[in-house]
């Protein structure tokens, strides 16, 4: 019996060591580590951006986040929302990065000096890159846009401030460079993470938007009145190698890539009717696969959940109030509506 005992006991050792090896141990995911976060961009006058979060499985939605977490309201503009090096940066269009704990929001730093028109954000070498647009002229046009350099990712002081072309949004980090997207001056400019200094300059056909990958391939999304492209980049020496030119009525800046080669593109008549639609368009036929996927008004941002395939809209409903984010399959029929903040403008799956 004493040696049945210890075997017993040799038996419990062991399996407790096996669950420890085989991670079954593992701190479970935090409410906000799953989900769908959606950015409420707010009103331009109140400033009341925020974030929300939806968890599809209960279909509970949780507004105002950040200001719940932390005691205080957001006051900004929220114009991105980027995940990056175990951290979210929670980016406003009003001269402020929020460096917030990706389980449950608590911030953990800030940009709050130096900053104009912030746009968007990458990380490189443990510093922050932030795309700016910088202070407008007299005539509302943006001469003096920029990246700023933050040497800490927890935020801090601005350290440099790299000029570029008028109207910086989206970028990406390509090897030892990042590529800017220039929208006023219809450029990709190319900064080097050697010498944090502006090194190329490329000519772009169609307002540039953000950098995206598909099948392993590196495209840059630009549009005019009429038509969306395509511009693939060539990963070795930046230039631009290929361009897919898809006539489109009426494009936003506002997509979501779906899966096989298949783009959703906000399409809007804008003021006074604001007709909306969301376009479905094959990237590998080079077309429009239908112009009317889903019709509606107030369309503010699009994103598309990889998982259970279904496509976000936010509706900012006049900016009257609270917006909507309307979701839809991928026949693109309703299948729920969510009360959210102030103009919904996109999104993360987590």
């Amino acid at each position: 019996m004493k040696q049945l005992r210890l075997l017993i006991g040799f038996w419990a050792l062991s399996l407790f060591i096996a669950s420890c090896d085989s991670g079954t141990n593992e701190v479970p995911l935090g409410e906000l580590e799953q989900g769908v976060l959606i950015i409420n961009e707010g009103n331009f006058s109140d400033r009341d951006g925020d974030i929300s979060h939806y968890n599809p499985t209960t279909g509970i939605v949780k507004n105002n986040v950040f200001e719940i977490k932390n005691g205080r309201p957001y006051a900004g503009l929220v114009q991105d929302l980027v995940e990056t090096d175990g951290r979210i940066y929670v980016v406003a269009n009003t001269g402020k990065v929020e460096v917030v704990e990706t389980k449950d929001f608590n911030s953990i730093g800030a940009v709050s000096q130096g900053l104009d028109i912030t746009q968007s954000l990458v990380t490189a070498n443990d510093k922050l890159y932030i795309s700016d647009w910088g202070p407008y002229d007299a005539s509302y046009n943006s001469p003096d846009s920029y990246i700023a350099v933050v040497n800490n990712l927890n935020g801090g002081e601005i350290s440099k401030k790299i000029l570029v072309s008028s109207r910086p949004s989206g970028m990406f980090v390509l090897g030892n460079n990042i590529l800017v997207a220039c929208a006023a001056d219809k450029k990709m400019q190319v900064i080097s993470l050697a010498s944090d200094s502006m090194t190329e300059s490329k000519d772009v056909e169609g307002t540039p938007v953000r950098f995206f990958e598909q099948d392993g391939k590196l495209y840059l999304f630009a549009k005019d009145p009429g038509n969306i492209y395509l511009h693939e980049i060539n990963r070795n020496n930046r230039n631009l190698t290929l361009t897919v030119k898809i006539a489109l009525e009426r494009p936003t800046s506002n997509f979501a890539r779906g899966e096989n080669g298949e783009l959703f593109v906000i399409t809007s008549t804008g003021w006074p009717e604001y007709n909306d639609a969301v376009a479905k368009v094959s990237m590998t036929m080079g077309q429009v696969l239908d112009p009317a996927f889903y019709t509606g008004f107030g369309f503010y941002g699009i994103g598309y959940h990889p998982s259970t395939k279904n496509i976000y809209i936010g509706d900012n409903n006049g900016f009257q109030g609270n917006g909507t984010v309307i979701v839809v399959n991928a026949s693109g029929q309703e299948v729920s509506a969510l009360e959210v903040g102030r103009a919904p403008s996109g999104f993360l799956f987590k």
